[in-house]
């Protein structure tokens, strides 16, 4: 099966209320190594995020991801702000203008690893959100190429997400605020994997909710 607009507006929706569910967290794990505000602005953009797509009711998963590109972009704050939004933009761009099928998932998170990279210039292993992108990456083109349809493939990036973000507690900060710490970053969850696991396991329950109707 494919994932079409409808699948791109709930997995907003989803991510959306599980931000909001976890903003006390977010902003707890960013206190600990940057400046506690990951979970508000994540909140904020979030919300602002739905409430432009309520306006827009955009007609594909491209639109979709370019209307919450372009609200995050300028709703969040700090470094997430503009990560987020050009991983969205690079996504939205590698959707295409049909519905998305599993070559299609690993191609939008292909293109949001692309941006955050691009923006960010960190790699795998310095504690950033790319430690849970390139997990994902590799888990959904693994799956996609093995026959997977596009809700088991975002379930595989999702899990590979969650699995990558937990794995950034050992690590040493070596990019961004949280690089000023040194070896005080050890022991520390990346609040922006962390954010990222949340927001492609939405997407993964979004398309779980699409398959099963």
């Amino acid at each position: 099966m494919s994932l079409d607009a409808a699948w791109a507006r709930r997995w907003i929706e989803l991510a959306a209320a599980d931000v909001a569910e976890q903003r006390d967290y977010l902003v707890d794990l960013d206190r600990a190594i940057g400046d506690g505000d990951h979970g508000e602005n994540m909140d904020r953009g979030f919300k602002a995020a739905l409430e432009a797509l309520g306006q827009a009711e955009p007609a594909s998963v491209a639109e979709v991801l370019k209307t919450v590109a372009k609200t995050l972009m300028s709703t969040v704050g700090g470094a997430a702000g503009p990560l987020y939004g050009t991983a969205f933009l690079r996504a939205s761009k590698a959707a295409g203008d049909g519905e998305l099928d599993a070559a299609g998932v690993a191609a939008i998170i292909e293109g949001a690893l692309g941006g955050i990279q691009a923006r960010g210039k960190a790699t795998t292993g310095e504690k950033t959100m790319v430690d849970a992108w390139t997990p994902a990456l590799d888990a959904a083109r693994a799956a996609a190429e093995s026959g997977a349809d596009a809700v088991a493939t975002l379930q595989a990036a999702a899990t590979a997400a969650e699995a990558g973000a937990a794995a950034t507690e050992p690590l040493r900060a070596t990019k961004g605020r949280a690089s000023y710490l040194g070896e005080r970053s050890i022991g520390h969850l990346d609040p922006g994997a962390v954010s990222t696991s949340l927001i492609l396991r939405a997407a993964a329950r979004a398309a779980g909710e699409v398959g099963a109707a």
